[in-house]
């Protein structure tokens, strides 16, 4: 998908987004020097920043005329970049949207250390909203995030792992922000509990689908696009749902080899396994699964009245299945 269409969803809200930009640097700013150097270096690292995008996406859908969905951005786009700075330490990564991780020049001490910088300033955020419903949305939403990343973490190199185990990773880990990021503002606009239940219900839709699109990629994307290589998930050993599929439907010697793959990480055999989800159909059925939650999300969106930020969120969740990177 072009870039230009995914900055089209940003052309809606684009003067909201320069101002979560503005309060983003102003307060990462911190005495300590490498504190402000790693979290600006992090922050200006590219990405599509979508969990912000739907809180401003959202507040305006639902009719927001304050100020307050500002920090509310600010605050996701600091949760969810806390998490990258422990996840590419965890991963042991070195790269990350094609630039060299924080980790990896900085070390990963410092790296762990900003990402809590990042969720300490994040919290002082939230209690400046003076919003107590919204700290209580975040908070959980945070611990939440955590078990998550313990639950992957206890899942590399288990090729047991069930479906059904594997989508409750992904509602943890990654599809609970974006339902944050959509509950949050809806919360901020006073909204009827039916519309906030759609709009926390649309964000969880769209990061499941969000995320099985970047389990596809991880064996079609474009590596130079993606800034990443192919087959890291598989290098670091862990069962993604083309994996977990092919486990279960492909031949007798492709089980055999994804399963020693996961089992042993690395990427000796990525061509063959690429093959292997290719053939027996899981990378077909992890983007049929995808669109299904797009298409979940794009009802949730019937509780709107018809606006340009209703119509983006639709287009969002059309663009999050349609990708390439």
């Amino acid at each position: 998908m072009p870039d230009k269409q995914q900055a089209s969803f940003q052309i809606a809200v684009q003067d909201d987004f320069q101002r979560v930009n503005e309060c983003i640097h102003k307060q990462l700013h911190s005495d300590v020097v490498l504190v402000s150097k790693i979290g600006e270096y992090i922050i200006q690292s590219g990405g599509k920043r979508l969990r912000p995008l739907l809180v401003l996406l959202t507040a305006r859908a639902c009719g927001y005329n304050d100020h307050h969905h500002i920090p509310l951005a600010a605050i996701i786009e600091f949760l969810h970049t806390a998490t990258l700075l422990h996840d590419d330490v965890v991963d042991e990564s070195d790269l990350r949207r094609g630039k060299d991780t924080a980790n990896a020049l900085w070390g990963n001490a410092p790296s762990v250390l900003v990402g809590d910088f990042l969720y300490s300033r994040a919290f002082q955020m939230m209690v400046g909203l003076n919003n107590f419903k919204l700290l209580h949305i975040l908070s959980e939403a945070t611990n939440v995030i955590a078990e998550g990343e313990v639950m992957q973490l206890m899942n590399i190199h288990d090729a047991d792992l069930s479906e059904e185990d594997y989508m409750e990773v992904i509602r943890c880990k990654t599809a609970m922000l974006f339902q944050a990021s959509c509950q949050t503002a809806a919360i901020l606009c006073k909204v009827s509990s039916e519309v906030e239940k759609n709009m926390a219900d649309y964000g969880n839709y769209l990061g499941i689908a969000f995320q099985l699109i970047d389990d596809l990629l991880d064996y079609t994307g474009d590596a130079e696009a993606m800034g990443k290589n192919l087959g890291d998930d598989l290098a670091e050993g862990k069962p993604t749902l083309p994996l977990i599929y092919t486990l279960k439907h492909g031949t007798p010697a492709q089980q055999t080899l994804v399963r020693e793959a996961i089992e042993q990480g690395g990427r000796d055999k990525i061509e063959e396994v690429i093959a292997a989800v290719q053939s027996c159909g899981a990378l077909d059925y992890t983007a049929a699964k995808a669109r299904d939650f797009a298409e979940k999300a794009k009802l949730c969106l019937h509780a709107l009245a018809d606006s340009e930020f209703s119509s983006a969120m639709a287009d969002l969740a059309d663009f999050s299945v349609a990708r390439s990177h």
